[in-house]
C-alpha cells in the first residue's frame, strides 16, 4: 500500500534559508526517502543531464512512499527521457535571448518588462524552460539593479514589471526592497508582478520580512504562483497564500500541462478546486515550452483542448484557466 511520506512530514519547521540549504540534491537519496532506491536503475537518467536535482524536504513530504509515479516527484526527478535528443525541442524554447532589452530585462510584450532577478530557484522543476538559461550574463539583480531599473526609467509605455527568474523570491528581503524602492520612484510604473514558486515549495519563505515589505510597497501587487496538481497545497502553502493576501496581493496561478502530472479532467479539477480555497484563481494552463530535455512531458493540443472541454463542462467559469502557448516573437500568449 501507498502511504504518505510520513518521516519527512514530521521535520521540524526552520527558518527558509536553512530548507534551502537542506534541500535533497542527490537522486538515490530522493528515491530512499521515498522507498524507491530498488528501482534506482530503472527511474534515474544513466549520465548527467545538466540540470541538478534540487527539491526541498518539505514538498518531498507531500509525495506518496512507494508510488514511482506520484505527480510531485515526476516533476522533479531526472529520469532517463531527458536524454533524449528530441527533433522540434530547443535550448531557447520561449526566444528570450532575442527578446533582451538590457543585461538581465526583457520585453516581449507591450507596457511589460520582465526581470530575470536570478538564477536560483529552490526547485528545479525538470519541464523548466529556462534550465538552459545563461544566467551568469543575465541577471537583473546584478550592481544593486541599476542597469535594469535605468532600462525600466527609459522606457515611459512601461506600466508593469515582471519579476522573474530563477525565483525572485530567492532574494534577500533587503534586495527585493532596494528594487521595490527604486521601481517607486518611476512614475509611469504602477504594478509589480512576481512569478513564483515559493509559496507553492517552500512556504516558509513567505516570511514576517517579506509581508511587511510588500504591505508597504505603494504599488499594485500581484503574485502568480505555480502549482500544477492538487497535491501540491497543503495548510503550509495555504498560510503562505494567505499572508500575501493580507499584503495586498492579487494571487493568481499558472499550471504547465504535464503528461503523467496533470493530464487528466480530475486533476484539472481538483488542482482547481483546491486553489479556490487557497485563495488563488486559475489563470493559464500553459502548453508545454519546447525545451530540450522536457519533451516526454508533452500532451498534444487534440487531447488538451479534450481537456478543456471537459473542464468548461464541469467547472463555473472563473475555476477554468486559459490555455495558451508561449512562441517566440509574439506579441501575446497564443491561445490553443
Amino acid at each position: 500500500m501507498i502511504t504518505a511520506n510520513r518521516r519527512l512530514a514530521q521535520l521540524p519547521v526552520r527558518a527558509w534559508q536553512q530548507q534551502w540549504r537542506d534541500a535533497v540534491t542527490d537522486p538515490l537519496e530522493l528515491l530512499r526517502l521515498l522507498g524507491l532506491e530498488h528501482r534506482s536503475a530503472e527511474l534515474l537518467a544513466s549520465r548527467d543531464t545538466g540540470f541538478a536535482l534540487r527539491v526541498p524536504r518539505g514538498y518531498v513530504a507531500r509525495m506518496r512512499a512507494g508510488d514511482a509515479a506520484d505527480p510531485l516527484l515526476l516533476q522533479v526527478l531526472p529520469r532517463p527521457a531527458e536524454l533524449v535528443n528530441a527533433p522540434g525541442y530547443a535550448f531557447d524554447a520561449v526566444g528570450d535571448m532575442a527578446a533582451s532589452a538590457a543585461p538581465g530585462v526583457l520585453q516581449k510584450y507591450n507596457g511589460r518588462a520582465l526581470l530575470i532577478a536570478t538564477g536560483s530557484c529552490a526547485v528545479n522543476c525538470r519541464y523548466c524552460f529556462r534550465r538552459h538559461f545563461p544566467y551568469g550574463e543575465q541577471t537583473a539583480a546584478a550592481n544593486r539593479w541599476q542597469g535594469a531599473v535605468a532600462a525600466i526609467a527609459a522606457d515611459t509605455s512601461i506600466s508593469e514589471v515582471l519579476l522573474s527568474g530563477g525565483d525572485p523570491l530567492s532574494l534577500s528581503n533587503a534586495k527585493l526592497a532596494e528594487l521595490g524602492q527604486a521601481l517607486t520612484a518611476i512614475p509611469h510604473v504602477q504594478r509589480l508582478r512576481i512569478h513564483t514558486r515559493l509559496p507553492v515549495v517552500l512556504p516558509e519563505r513567505v516570511d514576517a520580512g517579506l509581508v511587511q515589505w510588500l504591505a508597504q510597497l505603494p504599488l499594485q501587487k500581484v503574485v502568480v504562483i505555480h502549482a500544477n496538481h492538487a497535491n501540491e497545497l497543503d495548510a503550509s502553502v495555504d498560510t503562505a497564500h494567505a499572508q500575501l493576501r493580507e499584503a495586498g496581493c492579487t494571487l493568481l496561478n499558472q499550471s504547465v500541462l504535464l503528461r503523467g502530472v496533470n493530464d487528466n479532467e480530475d486533476a484539472l479539477a481538483l488542482l482547481s478546486e483546491r486553489l479556490l480555497a487557497s485563495g488563488v484563481l486559475p489563470y493559464y494552463l500553459h502548453q508545454l515550452d519546447k525545451v530540450q530535455g522536457a519533451a516526454h512531458f508533452e500532451v498534444d493540443d487534440a487531447q488538451a483542448l479534450t481537456l478543456m472541454q471537459a473542464l468548461r463542462a464541469r467547472l463555473p467559469g472563473y475555476l477554468v484557466p486559459r490555455l495558451v502557448r508561449e512562441t517566440a516573437g509574439e506579441k501575446s500568449k497564443t491561445p490553443v
